[in-house]
């Protein structure tokens, strides 16, 4: 009989655990969660606002293109819009209400418009048939001076992708992006989802005829910042996942089916950010397997399936690690992007899984449903403060939390506090400095520290001391499930 992986489990969660820690408030820790969108936006700021030391910025994004890119997020601390990590943060945060806004309670409107503001972006960046507008901005310019977007001098230089220079990779994410918005808005505002629809298979067709990775067509815009180091075939697969979930259009279903082999759906089974949508793919199409519907994806299950045996503690895998702490950590830079996406997926396998009364056989071991959600609620927790440095790695949560963030606008004054212009080398001493940022970015979840759980909470350290999107916009979900279960059942 096959043992349980439950003991083992618990085992090095206690043993991963200094101390026994008090609770969290999973519901503030959402609010703060969702209000982090706000201090990323670019463009007009609307009347409802809610972190009121930013300011409008780059309202003639496009013009010199002769289009209105104005809007969207800045990625991280600089000021630069990357349209793939983008349009990945909104995939992310349609999937998280998707699956768990119904336990978000009032936030669930706060998360509801940090997609739309996300998406009304990416309709202006796809207003053009055969064209996909996917970054604004020099990155080289702009990360040679450290300035608040409100006063950004910098290029402006829009980028594109089209028929002659292919980026199925961005594409293929802002299709996915797109369509799963039009899920989120299907009976909140049916007219603006069909046109998320629309256009995500619009996007799609032109991905998919014109193939090719953006990074050959762009590289020196996008690398090395987003390159895409995968290629571009899982996000084709990812763009018509979630194109059969919107439309359940049979076509798509047939090019997931066709496209599996070709298209490499099992490879990098335990990759899942902003570069890799492999491991989201195979639990995202598993759901319809589980639910008993859909038996020709029985493979993809099977790809799940083999992703949770490899992430999971006390099973060893070489990509996969944990820190004393009980972190989850992989290669690459900004350790928080991998902990919070892989952790979703944890969740929601975790929920398809109860739904269908199933559990993952890994070798002589099983994970049960519960057991998936414990490991993932040990890494928000761990994310909230139950580490080694008792601090939180979310701004403006709990008691000790990074004072220091590497952040233009919020380490550099306001402009209430300092109406006159900060130019571009001006605002080095304000990197530089020792002092705390003036400005709280509520709700940032920084890159984290490393494998030895040490943080330094530092500007320069931008690899721990950065907060991007697309680390909390899994986290959106991951918090609304757990804001309404938070015990370890």
């Amino acid at each position: 009989m096959a043992r349980s992986l439950s003991l083992v489990i618990l085992l090095s969660v206690l043993l991963f655990s200094p101390a026994i820690y008090a609770g969290h408030d999973y519901r503030d820790a959402l609010r703060k969660s969702i209000m982090f969108f706000e201090g990323q936006r670019s463009g007009k700021l609307p009347p409802d606002q809610r972190l009121r030391w930013r300011r409008d910025s780059a309202l003639r994004d496009g013009s010199s293109a002769g289009v209105d890119l104005s809007g969207g997020y800045y990625d991280a601390g600089d000021n630069v819009k990357f349209g793939f990590p983008m349009a990945f943060t909104t995939t992310m945060l349609s999937w998280s209400i998707i699956d768990f806004g119904r336990t978000m309670g009032p936030e669930v409107r706060n998360a509801v418009k940090a997609v739309k503001w996300g998406t009304d972006y990416l309709l202006k960046a796809t207003a053009i048939p055969g064209v996909v507008f996917v970054q604004v901005g020099d990155a080289y310019s702009d990360h040679n001076c450290w300035e608040r977007p409100e006063d950004m001098d910098t290029l402006r230089t829009v980028y594109k992708i089209d028929r002659a220079h292919p980026g199925s990779d961005v594409a293929g994410e802002t299709a996915a992006a797109l369509a799963a918005a039009s899920i989120v808005f299907r009976k909140r505002d049916p007219a603006y989802s069909r046109r998320l629809l629309d256009r995500a298979t619009r996007v799609f067709a032109f991905a998919n005829r014109y193939r090719g990775a953006y990074s050959n067509s762009l590289y020196h815009a996008v690398c090395p910042f987003y390159c895409d180091f995968n290629g571009y075939q899982d996000e084709l697969l990812w763009g018509a996942a979630w194109l059969h979930k919107a439309s359940r259009k049979r076509a798509y279903r047939e090019f997931i089916v066709k496209n599996e082999v070709v298209l490499k759906a099992g490879d990098t089974i335990n990759e899942f950010g902003w570069d890799n949508k492999h491991a989201g793919i195979n639990v995202l199409i598993s759901k319809e397997v589980l639910m008993g519907k859909a038996e020709y994806f029985e493979s993809f299950k099977q790809n799940a399936d083999a992703f949770i045996c490899s992430i999971l503690p006390g099973v060893s895998h070489p990509q996969v690690q944990y820190s004393r702490g009980g972190l989850l950590v992989k290669t690459g830079g900004s350790n928080m992007q991998h902990v919070t996406s892989l952790s979703f997926l944890l969740l929601a396998y975790s929920n398809y899984l109860s739904h269908a009364k199933k559990v993952v056989p890994c070798g002589e071991l099983t994970a049960s449903p519960a057991l998936l959600r414990q490991v993932a609620k040990r890494q928000v927790d761990y994310i909230l403060g139950d580490n080694p440095l008792g601090m939180s790695y979310m701004v403006g949560y709990g008691r000790r939390f990074p004072r220091r963030i590497h952040h233009r606008g919020s380490s550099v004054p306001s402009v209430s506090a300092h109406p006159a212009r900060i130019g571009c080398k001006e605002g080095s001493r304000y990197f530089l400095s020792p002092n705390p940022n003036p400005n709280l970015l509520v709700g940032a979840v920084v890159g984290g520290p490393n494998v030895t759980d040490a943080f330094p909470d530092s500007r320069p350290y931008f690899v721990q001391s950065e907060p991007t999107t697309y680390i909390n916009a899994p986290l959106v979900g991951l918090l609304g499930y757990f804001s309404a279960h938070s015990t370890w059942r």
